[in-house]
Order: structure tokens, then C-alpha cells, then sequence
């Protein structure tokens, strides 16, 4: 499995936001977002390949209870699979961050799905090869409601503009039966006065829709850094 980084922080986003945990940051992406805020594991991955064992190894010595898998797309790596059903065995929390673009059977406490909108797709201009596979990619709501069937969930959205909201609640009327309570909305940005504008009028939007408003804490806490 092609990892980018192994590190401790705190979770900074969804339902966990202030929880201690290990992040194991998988590289390689499915997808494009322009925005992308870890392009080191998406646009341009790096990393080294790991086995279970020696990811395990260093999930163990960073000494959290909470482990988070992100990316990049971890369920692009069969290795998830061993991976979880080790971390299962040895009683960590385990936290799936995906795109919901793909499926692989397995084992976590909470699967954390980010959709891509619309507003993710890259410009023909930044990548014409990208602009179009991402816009094919993007949208699959028939895994994403395999994956809330099989496990406990939460639904992140960035939205970058107010035109974005009725996207999203296009959306989620394909998925049934869903939680507006696991529906978190969070602002599109890497800069915390950018956050905070687009958070003004976001956060009211959740208040009054019944969603959550999900700011970027690490942001706050640590900026726009490698490793947090």
C-alpha cells in the first residue's frame, strides 16, 4: 500500500472533530479536485510502498486509540482491507476518509464519505485529460448507498458557493433514508479568512436546513500545514 505520511494530530473535521488520532494518509487518487488540499497524494502522489504490518507497526508507536484512513482514495488499495481487520483486532477506532467512488468490503466504525460536486472537477485548462475522467468519476450514488447501508456514516460536502447548496440537496434526494444529522457542510479553502466568509452565511444555511456546519478546525489550529 503506497502511503504518503503517518503521522498523530487531531481530527479536525465530522463527528471526531477534537478526537487524538493517527492519520494514515494513503497516496494516489481516483480523482482531481482542483482544490485538492493534499496533492502530494493525489495530483502529484508521493510516498513509498508499506505492508500492513509495518503501517500497524507505526499506527501502534504513535499511541492514539483513534485511527483515521484517508488520502488520496485509500479504497483504491486492496491492503485496506488486512489493514482494518487488523486494526479491528487490536480494538482501534478506525475512520474510512473516501470519495464514495469506490467499494471494498471491510471493517470500520465510520465510513466518512466526501461526494465530489460539480465544483470539484478541474478546468480544461488546468488538466483536459482530468476535467473529463473526474466529471465522469465523480458521481456513483449506488456505492455510496452501499457504504451507509453497511456502516455507520457521515456525508461531508465542501461548497464553495451558495449555488452549490442546491446540489447538494439534489443529491441526497437519490439517497434514501439519510440522516440530515450525518449531513456535514463544509467550506471550500485553505485560508482561514476565506473559510470564515464562506462559513457566515454556510453555517446559518445548516441552522436553518437541519445540516451541520463543519469547519475546517485544522486550519485554525495549525494552517494550511503538511502533517496535521
Amino acid at each position: 500500500m503506497r502511503i504518503a505520511e503517518i503521522y498523530r494530530s487531531i481530527q479536525g473535521e465530522g463527528k471526531f472533530t477534537g478526537e487524538p488520532s493517527t492519520f494514515v494518509r494513503a497516496s494516489g487518487c481516483n480523482l482531481r479536485c482542483w482544490f485538492c488540499d493534499t496533492p502530494y497524494a493525489s495530483w502529484k502522489p508521493e510516498g513509498e510502498d508499506r505492508s500492513v504490518e509495518e503501517i500497524f507497526d507505526a499506527i501502534c508507536r504513535l499511541e492514539a486509540t483513534h485511527v483515521v484512513l484517508t488520502g488520496g482514495e485509500p479504497m483504491l488499495f486492496s491492503e485496506l482491507r488486512p489493514l482494518c481487520t487488523r486494526l479491528r483486532e487490536a480494538e482501534f477506532h478506525i475512520t474510512i476518509e473516501t470519495s464514495g467512488t469506490l467499494y471494498l468490503p471491510l471493517d470500520c466504525d465510520l465510513m466518512s464519505i466526501s461526494p465530489k460536486l460539480a465544483n470539484s472537477t478541474p478546468s480544461p485548462l488546468q488538466s483536459p485529460r482530468w476535467n473529463e475522467r473526474h466529471e465522469k468519476a465523480r458521481v456513483t450514488p449506488e456505492i455510496v448507498a452501499q457504504l451507509i447501508q453497511e456502516h455507520d456514516y457521515q456525508l461531508k460536502f465542501v461548497i464553495d458557493k451558495q449555488g452549490d447548496l442546491a446540489e447538494v440537496v439534489q443529491y441526497l434526494e437519490n439517497l434514501p433514508n439519510i440522516l440530515s444529522s450525518n449531513v456535514y457542510m463544509m467550506p471550500q479553502g485553505i485560508e482561514i479568512d476565506e473559510l470564515a466568509r464562506t462559513g457566515e452565511w454556510l453555517e446559518d444555511y445548516c441552522l436553518q436546513a437541519g445540516y451541520r456546519f463543519c469547519p475546517r478546525k485544522q486550519i485554525e489550529w495549525f494552517g494550511p500545514i503538511r502533517g496535521t
